[in-house]
């Protein structure tokens, strides 16, 4: 199945967005804010962090770098039950709540096992608001604008990681490349600089725990609790219209009404059409991971001296690739309700894969600086406008309203299982194939990925959440 039938479109294809939804949405969004600053800062402060625990050995930086994973999946697992008995917006308050006490706590660790403590903790809070902000802004947007509404999420993962970025740039001090053990011991960036570095996104999580509190319940939430009314008033000022509100909750009630008999239950991922879904969320949400890109994010400094660049200039570097980032994302906002989740999402496949490829072939012709640098920038390019923003808007269509909130928990789980396994074992392909396999292996991956989105993703663009699942259910 390729697309959806054209002839499903509905109202919802044409109602409007209103700025109220526009409001909520950034809101919810800060939540992936949040989620790419605590991702990504890592990849600054790893290098200061490893010197002051004295960490040396490939599974100690691995662990180091992927234990907040950890606390992903676990999080990732249980956002799905707490969002479907408590509501989207009570999981929202906690992941901002979480995400404020780690990071204070984890900058201010004084021994390895209280940092990896607090870097799970923080990786809780990740897995609970990559889980809940894209399935909240799914379940608000009118489905003409879904997909633009979801990718703002991802906008705001990419607005946290440029963030983070910048604040690592700006929180180091020069170090010389000929400065001995002794002295980086001593320096600023290893006895403070790093601590700094964590602790800056405590203040963007009051902020999103403040305005989180003015959220309203998802719609599609409310009406599977029997609160129609509520839901429509919320679904009228969404899109500004009654007429839609009244369509909207009626398609609602009918897609709720088929299911009345049927509980929310794992088990349930795994019956008829759903299953298929299931597939293509779990998939996609492993190929986003091994793409390789969160790689050029985690392990920038690693990747970029290996390349040849000074340690002083590769925070420069990776402000220009949080940069290049952000524009891309821009773009993917701007055409993923114009030209399609699947042609994009094929776009992003072949175009990460070349990239990484010759990014390969730069490596093992010994070209160092700039070329790995453009080739690394391409590749990130194509991933912003395609498989990262793309994944979370096509994981929070897919699945239908009785199964939406474990359905997206699943896949999500699934990303972060195979994101642990991609940064844990990065160091280790790096020290048995090099750089050159490493790149090789993950453009392979990329261009396999092209196939299955070629044969088995569908086209959701333009399609309410009940067309879809109508769909999925006559699969």
């Amino acid at each position: 199945m390729s697309s959806l039938s054209q002839g499903d479109a509905s109202h919802s294809s044409t109602a409007s967005v209103t700025g109220y939804a526009w409001r909520i949405a950034i809101v919810a969004a800060l939540g992936g804010l949040l989620f790419g600053y605590d991702w990504v800062v890592i990849g600054g402060a790893r290098h200061f962090f490893e010197v002051y625990f004295h960490l040396g050995s490939a599974a100690a930086i691995g662990w180091a770098n992927s234990c907040a994973l950890v606390g992903c999946f676990f999080g990732s697992l249980i956002a799905g039950p707490l969002g479907a008995r408590f509501g989207r917006k009570p999981v929202l308050l906690a992941s901002a709540i979480l995400f404020a006490v780690s990071s204070i706590l984890t900058g201010w660790a004084f021994s390895f096992s209280s940092f990896v403590l607090w870097r799970i903790a923080g990786g809780i809070a990740i897995g609970l608001s990559s889980n809940i902000s894209p399935l909240y802004i799914a379940e608000v947007s009118p489905a003409a604008h879904r997909g633009r509404l979801v990718s703002l999420n991802q906008f705001a993962v990419v607005v946290g990681i440029l963030l983070a970025q910048i604040a690592n740039w700006l929180i180091a001090k020069p170090v010389p490349e000929t400065a001995s053990r002794e002295a980086l011991l001593a320096s600023w960036n290893v006895l403070y600089g790093w601590r700094w570095m964590f602790t800056a996104v405590a203040l963007p999580a009051v902020i999103f725990l403040l305005a989180s509190l003015g959220l309203p319940e998802s719609p599609r939430w409310l009406m599977a609790r029997g609160q129609e009314k509520k839901a429509a008033e919320i679904l009228e000022r969404i899109s500004g219209t009654r007429q839609y509100a009244e369509l909207e909750r009626d398609a609602i009630r009918s897609s709720l009404h088929s299911e009345r008999n049927k509980t929310a239950h794992w088990s349930g991922l795994l019956q008829g059409g759903i299953r298929r879904f299931l597939l293509i969320g779990v998939v996609l949400a492993v190929l986003q991971q091994w793409s390789g890109i969160n790689i050029l994010f985690n392990y920038a400094e690693e990747v970029y001296r290996s390349a040849g660049l000074g340690a002083n200039q590769i925070f420069l570097d990776i402000v220009i690739t949080g940069t290049i980032n952000l524009i891309f994302t821009v773009l993917a906002m701007m055409f993923v309700d114009r030209l399609g989740r699947r042609p994009l999402m094929l776009f992003g496949c072949l175009g990460i894969g070349i990239s990484h490829i010759l990014a390969g072939v730069a490596y093992r012709a010994g070209w160092r600086g700039a070329p790995v640098l453009v080739l690394t920038l391409g590749a990130i390019a194509c991933y912003a406008m395609t498989l990262a923003p793309l994944t979370w808007v096509l994981i929070s269509e897919i699945f239908p309203n009785r199964v939406r909130s474990l359905g997206v928990s699943a896949a999500v789980c699934a990303l972060w299982i195979s994101s642990f396994a991609l940064t844990y074992s990065f160091p280790f392909m790096q020290r048995w194939m090099g750089s050159s396999g490493s790149f090789f292996t993950y453009g392979a991956i990329c261009l396999s990925g092209a196939i299955f989105v070629a044969l088995v993703v569908p086209e959701t663009k333009g399609h309410s959440l009940e067309e879809i699942e109508a769909q999925a259910t006559r699969s």
